[in-house]
């Protein structure tokens, strides 16, 4: 697929491109295993010789045409499509760092990522160091030490709806040669593609957007393809032989994370991406240069009206010009901001109930990101396990509520908003 095309067209053709006489779109290669005549095929496969499929533990048509897409759409070198976008950004931290290793971590993380990074890898021996995303180079650089093998950010931050200030991260990574990781979950590539402001990893829940139809678990890695391992004292598992690959040396390879992230963690871990959920993710990926743009136009016309609403205490979305991050919204996003929004009611947190059990088109649910409204309390859910310390520097009081804006009209969207916030 020519790079040249534009990103929508991208959306639509990248990913798989059929032979005389096949399928049109990548068929569902539903079958854990792949029959072949000659055992140094096999061996070979084993070996990382050749490219092919032996194992859909590892690797499947259906999954690489996914993966495929999904690194073209983020100009990537490579995708590891996986079973969840928790398990991608799993993989991605093992496979840089193990035991006494340590990450630095935005603060302002989505709640199941802040638990995985504060209480599931210390288990490992995994240290993670939090920064507030918006604290000047030097404070962050502060956390930086020989064993820090990542930095992991979110390009919008769910829910507190920061954006990323990408070249200030971006110039700490390089100036200690750390990797320099990105959840572009909530942007897509068609908002922001993090590899143009310097990022080395781009993890995406595709449960979210990239479905868009809330019908599929998954999630996606993509390797930049821009960071060089090659003699970086930081990472010596990349320069030194693997012995479960005849003493392979990645750091050696054009692609060397995407290699061993798929070689060794998915190998090992099997938390690979389903052929169905590959299939159906591949299909939502078609329409999503259009719905990204809806979901921008919507989620402005909602913060415009929710801004000016009597009961609403604040409203968090960088398309508003009196947003503090507006200025960066309009450098890093400048084609929309998405549609996720924050805002705060006024008063308890059972008038944020009363609201949420008000609404008749919007629905309360455990999700973002996709064609329908809904809305969740992430206090009292996505966030419950923080400490009310914990909750203060996510950016998440008690009474912020997390609007995802779908794609339907947006005057229908605004006059649920309006009957519901009336029986407050």
């Amino acid at each position: 697929m020519d790079k040249n095309y534009k990103l929508d067209t991208l959306c639509v053709q990248a990913g798989y491109t059929p032979a005389s006489g096949e399928a049109r779109i990548p068929p569902v290669v539903q079958s854990t295993t792949f029959a072949y005549d000659k055992t140094q095929d096999m061996a070979d496969l084993f070996d990382l010789k050749s490219d092919g499929y032996f194992y859909t533990r590892l690797a499947n048509p259906t999954v690489a045409a996914f993966e495929q897409k999904v690194a073209a759409l983020e100009g990537g070198a490579c995708g590891i499509g996986c079973a969840s976008g928790m398990s991608a950004t799993t993989l991605a931290v093992l496979t840089v760092a193990g035991a006494g290793d340590n990450i630095l971590t935005s603060q302002a993380v989505y709640g199941g990522t802040y638990n995985l990074f504060s209480t599931t890898l210390p288990k490992l021996g995994i240290e993670c160091r939090f920064f507030d995303p918006d604290a000047p180079a030097a404070e962050i650089e502060k956390l930086i030490d020989g064993k820090t093998k990542l930095i992991f950010t979110e390009t919008i931050a769910n829910p507190s709806i920061i954006v990323l200030d990408f070249e200030k991260i971006a110039d700490i990574a390089k100036k200690h040669g750390l990797l320099f990781a990105v959840d572009n979950t909530l942007a897509t590539p068609v908002l922001c593609r993090p590899k143009e402001w310097g990022a080395n990893l781009i993890i995406h829940s595709s449960s979210k957007y990239l479905d868009g139809h809330a019908a599929a678990l998954g999630g996606v890695i993509i390797d930049a393809g821009n960071f060089d391992f090659k003699n970086n004292a930081r990472y010596p598992s990349f320069n030194l032989p693997d012995e479960s690959y005849h003493g392979l040396v990645y750091a050696d390879l054009p692609v060397a994370f995407g290699t061993k992230c798929r070689a060794q963690m998915i190998r090992d871990l099997g938390a690979i991406m389903s052929p169905q959920n590959a299939f159906i993710s591949y299909i939502g990926c078609d329409t999503l240069a259009l719905r990204m743009e809806r979901h921008s136009s919507n989620a402005k016309k909602v913060a415009e009206f929710l801004s000016a609403h009597p009961k609403t205490e604040w409203i968090l979305h960088p398309s508003l010009a009196d947003n503090k991050y507006h200025k960066l919204a309009e450098k890093y996003l400048p084609a929309g901001q998405g549609g996720m929004l924050s805002f705060g009611i006024k008063g308890s947190v059972e008038k944020c109930a009363a609201f949420m059990e008000a609404l008749k088109l919007i629905t309360q649910e455990t999700h973002v990101a996709d064609v329908r409204s809904c809305v969740l309390h992430p206090a009292s859910t996505t966030h419950r396990q923080l400490s009310e310390a914990d909750l203060i520097k996510a950016g998440v009081p008690h009474n912020l509520i997390r609007l995802s804006v779908g794609i339907e009209n947006p005057d229908d969207i605004i006059e649920d908003l309006k009957q519901a916030l009336e029986k407050v």
